[in-house]
């Protein structure tokens, strides 16, 4: 058996487990002002991650279509705060 860091194992442990979804859910949303602004935070309600879809939901109708466009750019900017493809697909609830 191979010996790994303790941060490796971690990471392996989690990417094998459900907890990996929550603890994106936890990170996301401590991004998300600094990658989106504080507008656009301030009015999204709710953020999760599902097997690489991340599920905005805002209730305010123009923010719903900024966001759709800006598909692309979320993805992006999501991608580059983590520093890693956590996302690969937004849907605007």
């Amino acid at each position: 058996m191979g010996e790994y860091s303790m941060g490796d194992a971690l990471r392996m442990m989690l990417n094998k487990s459900n907890l990996r979804n929550g603890i994106r859910k936890v990170q996301i949303e401590e991004v998300w002002e600094t990658v989106m602004g504080k507008t656009i935070a301030k009015y999204t309600e709710r953020l999760k991650i599902i097997n690489r879809t991340l599920f905005i939901t805002t209730y305010m109708g123009p923010l719903k279509n900024e966001l759709m466009y800006q598909k692309p750019q979320i993805i992006q900017r999501i991608n580059e705060a983590f520093g890693e493809t956590v996302i690969s697909e937004v849907i605007v609830e």
